[in-house]
């Protein structure tokens, strides 16, 4: 005969009383009770938890989206900016006429042992900071850079112009050539 059995011959004398017993009964069906509640509460936080982050998906298609300030064209300008791991960006804002502008872009670098890697969040984010050359509706030359705008159509000479910019403690030397874009250093003017 075993431990288990003993027990159950020397105890199966001993009957509890019927107070005894409707009390174990209760305590057991709150405890049910309490536990069902408990699942109840768990699973709709679950369900609230995914809700949540399946709507944000959804809203943002996977991406991380970041609202931000940069500088277009010389006016600050609030932007949606969408950050890629394939070294992409896709940026979209409105400007004081009220249209919707869309940009994208992206790149990829080359590490010390020549492995191609997409660019990372700060080297895109440098190329967006970075001063703007462009032709205006009216066909002029313009550089922007932060808060700077300059009409620099009639400072061409043999298709090159030569601008220095400053902008608090940085300093850009812009080599731009007409029609085709420019050459940037912060030591001094490259050769067209």
């Amino acid at each position: 005969m075993n431990n288990k059995e003993k027990y159950k011959q020397a105890f199966s004398c001993v009957k509890p009383s019927d107070d005894f017993l409707m009390e174990v009964l209760e305590m057991k069906s709150q405890k049910n009770h309490a536990y069902g509640k408990k699942i109840v509460a768990t699973v709709a936080a679950c369900v609230l938890v995914v809700g949540s982050a399946v709507t944000a998906y959804a809203a943002n298609l996977g991406g991380i989206q970041r609202t931000m300030q940069l500088w277009l064209h010389g006016d600050q300008t609030q932007v949606t900016m969408e950050f890629r791991e394939d070294g992409s960006y896709h940026m979209e804002y409105t400007d004081e006429a009220g249209e919707l502008h869309q940009q994208s872009g992206g790149g990829a670098a080359f590490d010390q042992f020549g492995n191609e890697r997409p660019l990372t969040e700060e080297e895109l984010l440098e190329e967006l900071m970075a001063p703007d050359f462009y032709q205006n509706e009216e066909g002029r030359s313009i550089i922007a850079w932060g808060n700077q705008v300059l009409d620099i159509t009639d400072e061409f000479v043999d298709g090159v112009c030569y601008v220095k910019l400053v902008n608090g403690d940085e300093i850009r030397y812009i080599t731009a050539m007409e029609g085709q874009g420019y050459s940037m250093s912060p030591n001094k003017f490259l050769d067209p």
